[in-house]
């Protein structure tokens, strides 16, 4: 069936921290030199462990689990740092950004190409109450037909609840629709449940899902648009 509804994910699908720029300053600041692309695999890894292993455990308030996840981070790295000192030192490098979440520079061009094939766009995410003024401020907002968060809603990823309500409220069926997301176990377990198809965002191609089988996998929504032609031409033989 023709795909005319495409619904996103937010964190590290349209948006990102600058995260490992912090985490590289911050060491600077110890005296350790890590290279940058050393630093975004660690995390890459610790984000797949913890999608993996915790499920749910990443949507969850930072104070709950992050010095978890440091720890975590800093094996990848081979670093032994106080936690507590590093975590508040990384916050308030956060926090000197009135609003830390960053588009992606190719997302609003890619909404915008979709938006001029004549698809229909929304959000579905696990995220808290910031998840609406995430989006107002990266410009992304007003691409968007539909917006569910799981805070506003009360169901999460992977619960088939959450795509349900979604698919109710734009009024479309879930055959015509493909969902982008980067956690499998929330986004592509999920879509199964409803029947809807799934593209996964993996950066680093099959880095950190190599127990995943699932197709397609693509490095960024970048991708997107030529997928979804391909997947329509294919339709259409």
């Amino acid at each position: 069936m023709e795909t005319t509804f495409v619904w996103f994910d937010l964190g590290y699908t349209l948006v990102y921290l600058e995260r490992e720029t912090w985490f590289a300053a911050y060491l600077a600041e110890q005296g350790i030199a890590k290279k940058l692309r050393e630093i975004e695999l660690a995390y890459h890894y610790a984000d797949k462990l913890f999608m993996r292993e915790y499920p749910g455990v990443l949507g969850r308030e930072a104070a709950t689990f992050f010095p978890w996840y440091l720890g975590v981070l800093n094996y990848r790295l081979g670093l032994c740092l106080d936690l507590h000192e590093q975590w508040g030192r990384l916050n308030e490098l956060r926090t000197e950004r009135r609003s830390p979440w960053v588009a992606y520079p190719y997302a609003a061009k890619v909404l915008e190409e979709l938006k001029r094939a004549s698809y229909g766009i929304g959000l579905i995410s696990n995220w808290d109450a910031s998840a609406r003024q995430v989006l107002a401020d990266t410009g992304l907002l007003p691409y968007f037909d539909h917006v569910i968060v799981s805070s506003e809603v009360g169901v999460e990823k992977p619960d088939r609840a959450i795509f349900e309500l979604a698919l109710r409220q734009a009024g479309v069926r879930a055959e015509e629709c493909c969902y982008v997301g980067d956690n499998y176990y929330d986004d592509v377990v999920g879509c199964r449940e409803v029947g809807m198809d799934c593209c996964l965002i993996n950066r680093f191609g099959r880095v950190g899902i190599e127990e995943v089988q699932h197709e397609p996998v693509l490095a960024s929504v970048q991708e997107l648009p030529a997928y979804l032609h391909r997947k329509e031409w294919k339709h259409s033989v």
